[in-house]
């Protein structure tokens, strides 16, 4: 067990157990867990998951004998760490699906307003062109930009209905509203998930890695020492949080959501409870 000072009250103590820590970052684990109800919202202001993260960090940390540091909390910090670091990896995929979506509706607006400008103009190529085009946009703005094309005067309501129906697709399509909500909701859960890969996986590094009991098997043949410890030895996937700092999409998320992470010197909220 580990003496831990909650944050925010002087002088008072609590004792901090295997049990409890296993239990946070069960905690931990399913808040970041994409399925749940319960998500994380904005890590700024989610105070209970950083006192999470920073009672498991503590933990790690203050350790007395790191030799024989719980072996049980080792394996649960490490799969919470792989966990999110999975869960990160899959929101790059997500961002770059979503620049790509934000790309072709600026594309399609690009492309509404050429066309636009063809049918108010009766360029002899605007039906070709909405032809084309009919099966990117939806039935209501087909019609809208045939109404215009047909619309020998350029007046009347229908005329200035059909406008202002594709003038609002143009703007929607340039806003990319849904888009940039989606963007903000996966930069928040990024932001959660490197939170965890900076405190933990750095905390993790002064532990050494517990080696698994040998199996009982029959009548195994005698081995030596250094084959047993390899065979037994609890495998540590070298630097997990290395396949975010080299992933190839972390330059684009953040430029595009303005993710403010820096992996090796963390500008991110500090943990509480850590000695000073």
């Amino acid at each position: 067990m580990l003496f831990y000072r909650k944050p925010g009250i002087v002088n008072v103590k609590m004792i901090i157990t295997e049990e409890k820590i296993l239990s946070n970052i069960d905690k931990v684990q399913k808040m970041i867990n994409p399925n749940s109800k319960k998500q994380i919202v904005e890590l700024e202001d989610d105070a209970y998951f950083k006192d999470l993260i920073d009672s498991i960090k503590s933990y790690i940390n203050e350790y007395p004998k790191k030799k024989n540091f719980p072996a049980s909390v080792y394996r649960a910090a490490r799969s919470l760490v792989e966990y999110a670091t999975n869960q990160f990896e899959d929101n790059t995929k997500q961002i770059e699906k979503l620049i790509r979506e934000r790309e072709q509706n600026i594309s399609k607006a690009n492309e509404l307003k050429e066309i636009l400008y063809m049918a108010e103009n009766n360029d002899k190529e605007w039906k070709s062109r909405v032809k084309q085009i009919s099966s990117a946009i939806s039935e209501d703005a087909t019609e809208a930009l045939i109404v215009i094309g047909k619309t020998k005067k350029k007046e009347g309501e229908n005329y200035e209905s059909a406008k202002k129906l594709i003038h609002a697709k143009i703007s929607n399509l340039e806003a990319n509203l849904h888009i940039e909500i989606d963007m903000e909701r996966i930069e928040d859960r990024s932001k959660a998930l490197s939170y965890i890969g900076i405190e933990i996986a750095e905390a993790l590094k002064g532990v050494p890695a517990p080696m698994e009991e040998p199996a009982k098997v029959k009548e195994e043949p005698e081995i030596i020492h250094d084959e047993y410890i390899e065979q037994t030895r609890f495998e540590v996937k070298p630097s997990l949080w290395e396949r975010i700092k080299n992933s190839k999409l972390i330059r684009t998320i953040v430029y595009v959501c303005k993710i403010r992470v820096v992996l090796d010197k963390p500008a991110l909220p500090e943990g509480r409870g850590e000695n000073k």
